[in-house]
């Protein structure tokens, strides 16, 4: 493997699953792996546990580990080909993406999408301008579609926690004061699509993720129908898809409740607003896995890693 941009990078789930349970057990085992190489975490938009697990899953293979908050940091840059750059960009991707590959031998993007213009975040401006014109292996950290690694600490933290040979799954919408976007929304359905689960989507009419990427799923509006004999329910707020980006719902009924929950477990990628997205009484109690996801990422981002580094040796 020598990117890892997509949840479909993955070729086999279920075993990259147990491989990651092993590094969990003994993360420093593959130290050796990494040693004297370099990974450069690149950083558009905020980031807390991605940024942290992605660096401590570095440091267990050994790999020294550099970190540019480009949004900040770095020069505006441009994407377009034959463009005249006499407005407010200053460098090339052509230009950065390769002095990126001088420094390092994996670079790491987080770059969020705008929720502006869905055929421009759709097209992946920056992931597939990195990947156009780097030398060197590609993670992504969450982009404008995608959230593959926090997919995978999804698939960790199910199996983990799983006693059932098919479990009900349900992906279930949550009100939220502002728009976000789809990236770990979409990541986790591609994820539940390579499971065998009783998985169900509920949202608010007019909330209905890509079709392309639900296709074959079940899809309820009814969110108590829904969540009817759940396993687990992973809560998470996104915008619409149809009327692109924008926010048609802050329905209250629709956070997540004790009461709503009944016996499942609880899943959510953090950040989360409480009382809000979900009740504090569930956070707090014993059926919340949002702690466990987020020590998984760590374990997710190290299978990654070991991956890209044994494709380079």
């Amino acid at each position: 493997m020598k990117h890892y941009l997509s949840i479909n990078d993955v070729d086999n789930l279920s075993e990259w699953v147990e491989e990651a349970r092993a590094l969990k057990a003994a993360p420093k085992k593959f130290k050796a792996l990494g040693e004297g190489k370099t990974i450069c975490l690149l950083f558009f938009n905020n980031s807390l546990r991605t940024r942290l697990s992605t660096q401590k899953a570095a440091m267990n293979l050994g790999m020294d580990v550099m970190v540019m908050n480009f949004g900040s940091e770095g020069w505006a840059l441009e994407y377009g080909d034959g463009t005249i750059m006499n407005q407010g960009t200053s460098e090339h991707i052509k230009e950065a993406a390769q002095v990126v590959s001088q420094f390092c031998d994996v670079v790491a993007i987080r770059a969020f999408a705008k929720l502006e213009d869905r055929a421009k975040d759709e097209a992946e401006e920056v992931l597939n301008g990195f990947t156009k014109h780097t030398s060197i292996p590609i993670v992504n950290m969450e982009s404008s579609t995608a959230h593959p690694l926090q997919a995978l600490a999804d698939a960790i933290t199910l199996a983990e926690n799983n006693s059932k040979s098919k479990p009900k799954v349900v992906l279930s919408w949550a009100p939220h004061p502002k728009a976000l976007p789809h990236a770990v929304a979409n990541s986790f359905v591609k994820m539940m699509q390579l499971q065998d689960a009783d998985f169900v989507i509920t949202n608010p009419e007019g909330y209905d993720l890509d079709p392309e990427i639900t296709k074959g799923c079940t899809i309820e509006h009814d969110q108590e129908k829904a969540l009817g004999n759940a396993d687990f329910v992973y809560v998470k707020n996104w915008s619409s898809y149809s009327d692109y980006g924008k926010v048609l719902n802050q329905d209250s009924n629709w956070m997540m409740t004790i009461q709503k929950l009944g016996k499942a477990k609880f899943m959510h990628c953090l950040p989360v607003r409480r009382n809000v997205v979900v009740e504090d009484a569930i956070l707090d109690g014993n059926q919340s896995l949002v702690i466990e996801q987020a020590n998984n990422r760590t374990y997710t981002a190290q299978i990654v890693l070991k991956k890209i580094l044994e494709n380079l040796k």
